[in-house]
Order: C-alpha cells, then sequence, then structure tokens
C-alpha cells in the first residue's frame, strides 16, 4: 500500500471514531480511518446469523473473528486460584470476571448497544469534595453540557427533557430552549403499572428518605421527530426504520436500524476526504525518538479470518487518534510503550457492575414487548447516601427474566421436562406464567481502582500474534455495599407491587452467569427453543409481513414444524 500522509490517522471505527471522521472531513481535513474487523456493509447477513445462533448473547450475531476476536459472555467462568481464565479472548484474573463484552466491527459496540444516553450528574464531578470517595475530575458538569447536547443530536436521542427529573440535577442542567431531536418512546404497559403503584413510595437508606418516581429514559432509537431533526433509518431502505417498532431484542442487533450505531455517522462523513481500511489490524505505534512523538501506525491487514495471513503495512500523519475501545485502545499503547510514564495506561479498568431481582406480578403486565426498558427510577443516582455506598440506576425491565433466568426459553424447558404439559396446556401454562414476570435492573457505579486494569503478556497471543488482553479486576466494598442496599430497595418495591419474589442471589462468589445457564439449556432443548420461536412467529407474521422480505421474521421453516406440533400451533407456508 502506498505510504501516504494523512492529517488524521484513527485507530477505531465505533462511535469515537466515526463522530471524528465525520467532524473533520466536515472541516476538508484528510482522515485515514483503521478497522480491525469486518465492513459492516452487509447489516442483513448479520441479521442471520443471529436468528440462527442458539445463544442470543450480545455478539451472536457477529461472526467470530480469530484476527480480531472479541470478548463473548458465554466464555465467563470461574477464574481458578493462582491461575488465569483463559477460556476466550481475554486473560482473566480476576478475582472477579470481568464481565462486559465490545464488538470489533465496523460500528463497534454500537451494533449491540442497548442504545440508553444518560448525561452524568453534576455532583459525579465532584465525588470526592462531596461525598469523600473516589477524585474529583477536572471539569464541571457544565463544561460538558454543549457536547451533551451535539452528543444527543448525532445519536438522535429520544427523551422530552420536561420528564428528565434526576436528584441534584440543579436549575441548568438543560440549556435555555433546549430539546430533544425526538419525543420519548411511549412509557410501555409494564411501565405504567410501575409508576402508578411506586411513584412518591418513600424508601430509606441510612438517615434520609428518598421518594421512587419512574420516568422515560432517554435512548438512542428513532421516534416522532422534533422541528429540525431527521430520522435515518435503515441502510438498505431509509424508509424502514423510522420509527422504533419494538422488534424487542435491541440487544445484540435491532432488525429495522431503528436503534442508533455508528454507521449511521460514519456515512455522514464526507467521503472525499475519508479513507477507511477494515480488517487492518493496529499492531504499534511508531514514536520519533527525537520528538517522541508519534508519527506512524503498523497495522496488519487480512483477507480472511479463518487465516492468520497478512500483509503489514505503515501509514503516516500528522495526528494519531486512538479510539479502539478502552481495552483495545490501553493494548495498543501499551504493546508500543507509548503515553505510558505515569504508569496509568490500562488502569482503573471500570464497568457498571449490574444486579437482577426478578419475580412474578399478580396480573398481566404485558411482558417481552418492545424495547428492553422504556423507564426507570433515577432516584439512587445521587444522595447523602453516596457517603457510605456507590449510587446506582434502576432500570424497569420489558424482557421479563430472559436475563436473571433466561427466560421464556428455560420456562418452556420446565413445562415440559417438569410439568409435562403439552398443546393446549403448555399454552395456557406460558400465558399466565411469561406475562407476568416483572425484573428489576440495577446498575451500580465504579470508582477508579488502580488494580483493575488491562495488561498485555507475551504469553498471550491472538492467531496474528497481536497481544490478548489480560485482564485484573475486583468489584470494591464501596459498591458491594450499595449492591445490599439495592437489595433491600427492591424488596420494598415488589412488597409494594405484590410480585412475588423469585430472585437467586449468591453474593460475594462467583455463580453461573445467566447466558452460560442459558447455553446450557439450548444445548439440550434446541428443538423447544425452536417451538418458542415458531410460536413467537405466528403472533407476529401478520404485523410484519410488510417487513419480510428485509430478513425481519420468517414464517415456519421445516425445522421449525415439529416444534410447531409440539406447541399444536398452525404451521404458517
Amino acid at each position: 500500500m502506498k505510504e501516504d500522509n494523512y492529517d488524521v490517522v484513527i485507530v477505531g471505527a465505533g462511535i469515537a471514531g466515526a463522530i471524528l471522521a465525520k467532524e473533520l472531513t466536515e472541516k476538508k481535513k484528510r482522515v485515514l480511518l483503521l478497522e480491525a474487523g469486518k465492513a459492516s456493509d452487509d447489516y442483513l447477513s448479520y441479521l442471520e446469523v443471529f436468528y440462527t445462533a442458539l445463544a442470543k448473547v450480545p455478539n451472536s450475531p457477529y461472526p467470530n473473528n480469530p484476527n480480531a476476536p472479541s470478548q463473548n459472555v458465554l466464555n465467563l467462568g470461574p477464574i481458578p486460584a493462582g491461575a488465569p481464565n483463559l477460556n476466550g479472548y481475554m486473560v482473566q484474573y480476576g478475582p472477579v470476571p470481568f464481565g462486559s463484552d465490545y464488538t470489533r466491527v465496523s460500528g463497534g459496540t454500537t451494533m449491540h448497544w442497548l442504545g440508553h444516553s444518560f448525561r452524568m450528574l453534576p455532583n459525579d464531578f465532584k465525588l470526592h469534595s462531596k461525598y469523600g470517595h473516589g477524585v474529583d475530575w477536572p471539569i464541571s458538569y457544565d463544561d460538558l453540557k454543549p457536547f451533551y447536547e451535539k452528543s444527543e443530536w448525532e445519536i438522535g436521542v429520544s427523551a422530552d427533557v420536561e420528564d428528565q427529573i434526576y436528584p441534584g440535577m440543579g436549575n441548568n442542567f438543560f440549556g435555555k430552549n433546549y430539546y430533544y431531536p425526538m419525543k420519548s418512546l411511549p412509557a410501555s404497559y409494564l411501565d405504567q403499572k410501575v409508576a402508578g403503584g411506586i411513584n412518591g413510595m418513600k424508601v430509606k437508606l441510612g438517615k434520609n428518605a428518598y421518594p421512587l418516581s419512574v420516568i422515560t429514559t432517554p435512548q438512542g432509537r428513532n421516534s416522532t421527530p422534533n422541528k429540525g431533526y431527521k430520522p435515518i433509518g435503515a441502510s438498505w431502505d431509509n424508509n424502514i426504520g423510522q420509527r422504533c417498532e419494538g422488534n424487542s431484542n435491541c440487544v445484540p442487533i435491532c432488525p429495522v436500524q431503528a436503534k442508533y450505531n455508528a454507521l449511521k455517522t460514519l456515512n455522514k462523513a464526507d467521503q472525499k476526504y475519508l479513507t477507511v481500511i477494515n480488517q487492518a489490524v493496529a499492531s504499534n505505534l511508531i514514536i520519533d525518538p527525537e520528538t517522541n512523538r508519534i508519527k506512524g501506525v503498523t497495522y496488519k491487514q487480512y483477507q480472511s479470518a479463518q487465516s492468520s495471513d497478512h500483509t503489514s503495512h505503515t501509514v503516516q500523519g500528522k495526528i494519531f487518534v486512538i479510539a479502539a475501545h478502552a481495552v483495545e485502545t490501553a493494548k495498543l499503547l501499551l504493546a508500543s510503550s507509548a503515553a505510558n510514564s505515569s504508569d496509568l495506561v490500562g488502569r482503573c479498568l471500570m464497568d457498571h457492575p449490574t444486579m437482577l431481582t426478578w419475580g412474578l406480578m399478580p396480573e398481566d403486565i404485558g411482558s417481552y414487548r418492545g424495547p428492553g426498558a422504556t423507564s426507570h427510577i433515577p432516584t439512587f443516582r445521587d444522595g447523602a447516601f453516596r457517603k457510605e455506598h456507590s449510587a446506582f440506576i434502576v432500570p424497569v425491565d420489558n424482557w421479563g427474566w430472559l436475563w436473571g433466568e433466561f427466560s421464556p426459553g428455560s420456562d418452556v424447558t420446565r413445562a415440559i421436562n417438569q410439568l409435562n404439559l403439552f398443546g393446549k396446556k403448555l399454552r395456557g401454562y406460558l400465558d399466565g406464567f411469561v406475562s407476568r414476570q416483572f425484573g428489576l435492573q440495577f446498575e451500580f457505579e465504579q470508582l477508579p481502582q488502580h488494580a483493575n486494569r488491562v495488561t498485555i503478556d507475551p504469553n498471550y497471543l491472538d492467531q496474528l500474534g497481536n497481544y490478548r488482553p489480560v485482564v485484573h479486576y475486583d468489584i470494591s466494598d464501596y459498591t458491594r455495599a450499595a449492591m445490599e442496599a439495592a437489595k433491600g430497595v427492591s424488596d420494598m418495591i415488589f412488597a409494594k407491587l405484590g410480585v412475588e419474589d423469585y430472585t437467586e442471589l449468591q453474593p460475594r462468589r462467583y455463580r453461573l452467569s445467566p447466558m452460560e445457564r442459558g447455553q446450557a439449556i439450548h444445548s439440550r432443548a434446541q428443538g423447544i427453543w425452536s417451538a418458542l420461536i415458531a410460536w413467537e412467529r405466528t403472533n407476529q407474521i401478520r404485523s410484519l409481513t410488510k417487513t419480510r422480505n428485509h430478513g425481519i421474521t420468517k414464517t415456519c421453516t421445516s425445522s421449525d414444524r415439529a416444534a410447531c406440533r409440539l406447541l399444536e400451533l398452525p404451521i404458517l407456508r
């Protein structure tokens, strides 16, 4: 390849890289974008992979690529004492498994994100001075506010300003006359039932009582546009995906591209000034010994994900931006011995640790309809309790026990194997059980801990000979204390709503992830899962007929017909 000299070289075609490429090319800067994964120009092929995947985990639509590996939640497992868990892309030393994943394809992890688009709160930037924990930021919320506004309009966030009432937000949280690009998505029937039951209810944490509220969630998916905004739909037909259609599988892939992904931004870049090279894995940053500045990037370009054959190239530029995800960015800097005089590169690895609670509502609440969560409880995002434990947010899950118990697949398995139900009795049982499933998701603030880090080790390399990330990760007592408090909050909410609690928690020790338990269920009950899919298809086929040709849904195939008979359903042809 010709060694061109670009104004800016960007590593990573996720949301950060895409926005930078768009902004820079608008200013007529010559930009090179290097992406380790495949181009995402065949979105429909991802849908086909997703439909046939047994476990619908976040990376399931995106074929495994040994030359640009991604972590898969199905690879999580116990970490042996004194040795790492080598199952999967990450080398996990723990003591707690790092449970997040990311996607190395063009578009990055926005290809499988849920779409929730929250702003931080003013007190998040001064946690140490306000509550005595963590560190204060060198900037304030007001410094970031104009950039939040630009980001929301780039993503296309759906929300109503008047609904967004948060603790500690102050009087000028939104700019004067500001409005989101699109109106809020409607609250689900479940949201309305929960809000009617707990709004205004007071919950005590420590010495203070906090009133609960349920509000709609800002999210990057298409709704009714406000003045000045035009939604972007599917890449193959912009008339599709102009509104969220409630397909109920936002994670791992929106079938109509109503949910934002970074490809929408990348497509708006001025292509005259943008060069994109896919299947190009950055392996080293070249440092000028005289200036100590980066002067080039070496990358390995491969043709087939199943072969280690590749060619090496070097590209030069004036400015280099590494936008390759927190883990991959740290890995590249460490491999290049770059920007690490402070020994902070790769340290303070954070996530939002999650706790689930679930139970049965006393009546049908319409579970498994719409996006994963359309409303949330913001009450515990800020307050005096942060002196004792971390803050947390509480999405109200529309998807029942999907994450907690891998329902409804596991419910079908149990009904057949343990209750011996078939046909009409099976359908009646599922109607009365699945439709009442209720779940809360508690997502916790995690403070920066130096011991939580990404490192590299020459003993652990991928197929191309690049480093695999070596991860050390734990959860602090400050965050664990919030989990204990959150379980108390859940108990009070369940009692107020009359929810029968089915939650099984095993704190402070490793437990099989729901996805792993789901994988085990699928390995012995593939036909039963097919039955459930077939049943769902019979319920959806008429409403989705006009989009069927675009891969949104299918009628029963030959492999589904036995499953249809199991449920005594009509076979669609």
